[in-house]
């Protein structure tokens, strides 16, 4: 079939609004995509028709959030046209192609093309350097703080020194000069984080307007995907791209907006039309994925939301089953009922992996797993450790930069002694002070080390040794195969041997990875003749969550909502709808943050294509007592005519192991159909006014060894189960439990 035929075959079967958005070829073009509405089709041939109509494929810049994204989308256009033109277009993950322009650049920035790139564990590492460096606890502040406060300056694009101008408070000014040292030995090893590949191309842009026409020339048509997720460093770099040329398409949906909390600027996409006053606006409304009772339910829900674009979506599908809704009388109850609501689903001729459990934070899926266990159903979970995240792949990956950049002191640090190689503690610390009096590497340190002071022979003899090893295969990068390389020097580091001799199930498994790994790259060589070891770390460096993630078809999936983000499901189970849990809020009144929990129900929602349930727990337990629970205020918003109360309850289902739950909590469950729709009276605390023998009078002044001073508010539980409400001066109310904690009474 000709590339014509082909192309014109799918646009052909396109709606209306596809087939404008895809045939659109100059100027700004704002496209709504209602979840399953088609948008990969219609930007992947949009690509393809702009090809056929002339456009040289290296002119066109697609920028995606994930590497699958990225491949399905230059898979497609292959299919369309032919590969050669395909694998022409820049089409990559936002920190995949300005990490590619970055290496090019480099030397305008002071860098070499070979810096290293690293990852959210990388930084880390980093920073707990930088903390023990400056005296900083982690009592004071813990390092996953640090770099989220770090991250979230850079996503707000201020930089080190103009965050040290602004600090007012104690917490601030010690935030701003761990900056200031993470940034400098970020520069000092060569080495980059994920937001520094965004705001060293924005510098770059801004800086350099030879190069910022450079790129504006070299990419005349530009594509974003998920527009709603780019925050202000990559909206910044694409309207710098854009401006001169207009020809800017963007493709999301404003409904689907749920990462704030790392920066996402729902604002990109609002006031797109603003930024550029011609952009021709297309909605895709139509949805291929769901029944009309699940589009309806969720349109319910999103409609309230005041920050939108409107839009609703419909489906020529059949109108399905109603939103079913499981209400239990607690948590454990709750994974009961959805554990026997699935066996009767798979009894009905449905597998396991049509189905899909998503709750909000990662802490609910344990009663949940323990209920698949009680009832046989195999489950996987979604958002634990990643496999290039596991120690011994992080290991031969930090042994492989050194060979690009020997500056990467987090790399060198971390395998210099491993395997061990007789290299102490003291003899590191006098190598590293040598290294910042000399204002060198730690490499370049220890390739002086007979000039150390304070070091014995033996150690000097190690530490030559260590470097000619890397010295060695650093000077072969260019003579030798790359797979042929990476096996001998892996060989040589001594990693293999040491998980060769200890005989144990988790070394076993540690030395499958490893031979994973090197056959991931013997492949990658084999299969890229003109890439190298810097394009293959570069790949690895730069896969997202998404992209490691396996499914297989006959386990239940469990996951955040977050995590669902663009799946979809035949049945899916959205748990835990409860007020402070499902909508998790921060603060009283915080439109924003409801707005954002509004969104995140409405993605779970809509993964749904046949059934969908939802499911709360009237109490639930917490520090080893049940507290009362009220439902979401989601569930208020839903049309009722569209929710099914289905008797899925204790009373009529036994489960494999006896009778549910029948303890009397106190409370009569009613049916919500026969009142007002949900009795929302506020619950009867947990909390009761204990007589003062405990050791404890409500009112009383209290020191906590981290929390500080703070007063006794509430108190619940006896003896070893005694747990406070203390209302701390730095941080607000927290729950103590008594056993656990040092508290000291102030007299």
């Amino acid at each position: 079939m000709e590339i014509q035929d082909r192309l014109f075959e799918i646009i052909n079967q396109m709606n209306a609004p596809q087939k404008e958005a895809t045939m659109a070829i100059n100027g700004p073009i704002q496209v709504i995509a209602g979840a399953g509405s088609g948008k990969t089709r219609v930007l992947t041939t949009r690509v393809a028709y702009l090809i056929y109509s002339g456009v040289e494929p290296s002119e066109i810049l697609a920028l995606t959030f994930t590497n699958k994204a990225a491949n399905e989308m230059k898979e497609r256009i292959a299919n369309i046209l032919n590969h050669s033109l395909a694998n022409r277009v820049w089409a990559g993950t936002f920190h995949s192609i300005f990490a590619r322009i970055l290496r090019i650049e480099a030397e305008e920035i002071g860098y070499n093309r070979d810096f290293t790139i690293y990852d959210q564990e990388d930084s880390l590492s980093l920073i707990r350097q930088i903390m023990k460096d400056n005296n900083v606890t982690s009592n004071e502040m813990s390092p996953q703080s640090v770099q989220h406060t770090i991250s979230r300056a850079k996503n707000e694009m201020i930089n080190a020194l103009d965050y040290a101008r602004v600090a007012q408070t104690t917490y601030e000014k010690k935030i701003a000069q761990l900056y200031l040292n993470y940034q400098d030995e970020l520069y000092r090893s060569k080495a980059m984080d994920f937001d520094d590949l965004l705001l060293n191309t924005l510098d770059l842009f801004v800086s350099n307007k030879t190069i910022l026409e450079k790129y504006q020339q070299k990419f005349r048509y530009i594509l974003v995907d998920e527009f709603q997720d780019t925050n202000k460093p990559q909206y910044r770099i694409v309207w710098n791209l854009a401006k001169a040329h207009s020809n800017i398409f963007v493709v999301g949906d404003d409904a689907q907006s749920i990462y704030r909390w790392r920066g996402a600027e729902i604002k990109n996409i609002l006031n797109f039309t603003k930024d550029f006053p011609a952009a021709k606006q297309i909605r895709l409304e139509q949805n291929y994925r769901s029944t009309t009772a699940i589009l309806d339910a969720a349109h319910s829900v999103i409609q309230n939301n005041r920050n939108q674009i409107p839009k609703k979506l419909w489906t020529e599908n059949e109108f399905g089953e109603k939103t079913k809704v499981i209400d239990a009388e607690n948590d454990n109850e709750e994974g009961s009922l959805i554990a026997h609501q699935i066996k009767k689903i798979v009894n009905e001729q449905l597998n396991y992996g049509d189905i899909a459990i998503l709750y909000r934070t990662n802490a609910q899926s344990l009663i949940i797993e323990r209920s698949f266990r009680t009832y046989n159903i195999p489950y996987r979970i979604f958002g634990g450790l990643s496999f290039y995240q596991r120690k011994e792949i992080k290991d031969v990956l930090a042994y492989l930069r050194l060979l690009l950049n020997s500056n990467d002191n987090i790399s060198l640090l971390r395998i210099i002694n491993e395997p061990p190689r007789g290299i102490g503690k003291t003899t590191l610390e006098h190598s590293i002070n040598y290294a910042k009096n000399s204002n060198v590497s730690l490499f370049d340190s220890l390739t002086k080390a007979d000039e150390i002071e304070g070091l014995q022979t033996r150690a000097v003899v190690t530490l030559k040794n260590f470097v000619k090893l890397i010295q060695t295969y650093k000077n072969q990068l260019e003579e030798k195969p790359l797979d042929e390389l990476v096996t001998e020097y892996l060989e040589q580091t001594g990693l293999f041997e040491m998980y060769r001799q200890i005989d144990s199930t988790e070394m076993t498994e540690r030395w499958n990875n490893i031979s994973q790994l090197i056959n991931d790259i013997i492949l990658f060589a084999r299969s890229n003749p003109n890439q190298n070891l810097s394009d293959y770390l570069q790949q690895i460096s730069l896969l997202t969550d998404f992209d490691v993630k396996q499914f297989d078809g006959s386990m239940v999936s469990m996951m955040t909502i977050h995590t669902a983000k663009g799946l979809e499901f035949p049945v899916v189970f959205i748990t835990g709808l409860e007020k402070g849990l499902f909508p998790i809020m921060r603060g009283p009144n915080n439109k924003e943050e409801e707005e954002e929990e509004r969104r995140l129900f409405y993605v779970g929602m809509t993964r749904a294509k046949k059934r969908l349930y939802l499911t709360y727990a009237r109490q639930r337990a917490r520090f080893g007592e049940y507290q009362y629970q009220s439902p979401s205020t989601f569930l208020y918003e839903i049309d009722k005519n569209l929710l099914d109360w289905n008797d899925i309850s204790s009373k009529n289902i036994k489960t494999q192991t006896g009778n549910f739950y029948t303890k009397d909590f106190g409370f009569n469950k009613k049916n919500p159909i026969k009142q007002k729709y949900f009795d929302d009276e506020p619950r009867q605390s947990s909390y009761s006014q204990l007589p003062e023998d405990q050791g404890y009078r409500l009112g009383e002044r209290v020191i906590h060894p981290f929390f500080g001073e703070g007063k006794v508010v509430a108190m619940s539980g006896q003896n070893q189960n005694l747990k406070l409400t203390i209302d701390f001066t730095s941080v607000g109310r927290k729950q103590i439990m008594v056993a656990y904690a040092k508290l000291q009474k102030i007299s």
